[in-house]
């Protein structure tokens, strides 16, 4: 039980900060000399984070809902669409050699500082005061390719989604707002994928319901934490700890 509400904290924090849960996920154990998360543990920990961005952004995901047909759920719905295609493109075709990368806490150690330079960049370009709603397909095709980088473990998907954003001339409010709509399909997928392989193999653990739970909390907490830092400083703590915490792990490891 204690396992999974660990894994859960650590999931919970960083799919939503811009520091990359899968890159954590990696250089935690190989840092601490642990075992990493089994699949049973991913699969469930993504339905914890998932619940929790859909609960934050559940005004927006109601009006997508409820009024799938207005002006502004067809911009919305076109937008996600045309942003998830890079992703499971890439998603679906390059799985083998990602799980390779997957498990090389090296090559994981310099993706998080990659991620952490890609952080920085948004800091050299001004917040825009573009909406999601005066989003293009343009604006998806981008923000979406960001978001297809991001499979490659150690990179932020938050990160860089939000990044290409700002680049878009977003506000950096409204680049986090679509990062994470954007991400919901992403998460969704994954823990879907996970899932299907963990019924496969067969078994659930009911420790697991309190990962999930811790997950889905710490998650809220986290969105609601970047979303304010946004407003404040911008990207800049996490590009410092992403190159901070990359340059440990790569020296230890």
């Amino acid at each position: 039980m204690l396992n999974a509400a660990f894994w859960g904290l650590v999931q919970g924090l960083t799919e939503f900060l811009p520091i990359s849960s899968s890159g954590h996920l990696v250089l935690i154990p190989a840092l601490l000399g642990i075992d990493e998360p089994d699949l049973a543990t991913s699969a469930m920990l993504h339905l914890g984070t998932l619940v929790a961005v859909i609960w934050f952004y559940r005004d927006d995901i109601s009006r997508l809902v409820r009024q799938p047909l207005s002006d502004h759920s067809k911009r919305i719905w076109g937008l996600l669409l045309i942003g998830t295609i890079p992703a499971a493109i890439v998603g679906l075709t390059l799985d083998g050699p990602i799980e390779i990368i997957f498990t090389e806490p090296t090559f994981v150690a310099i993706a998080l500082i990659m991620t952490g330079l890609v952080l920085a960049l948004g800091l050299v370009f001004p917040p825009g005061e573009r909406t999601v709603e005066d989003g293009r397909a343009g604006d998806a095709v981008v923000v979406g390719l960001a978001q297809a980088l991001a499979l490659i473990p150690g990179v932020s998907r938050s990160g860089t989604t939000i990044t290409a954003g700002l680049v878009q001339g977003f506000s950096r409010l409204e680049a986090a707002r679509y990062a994470f709509l954007l991400g919901i399909p992403a998460i969704a997928g994954a823990g879907l994928l996970q899932g299907i392989e963990l019924v496969d193999r067969g078994g659930f653990e009911p420790s697991l319901l309190v990962g999930i739970a811790v997950a889905g909390i710490t998650g809220y907490f986290a969105i609601d934490a970047l979303v304010r830092l946004l407003g404040r400083s911008g990207l800049a703590p996490f590009a410092i700890y992403c190159v901070g915490f990359g340059t440990i792990s790569l020296v230890l490891v």
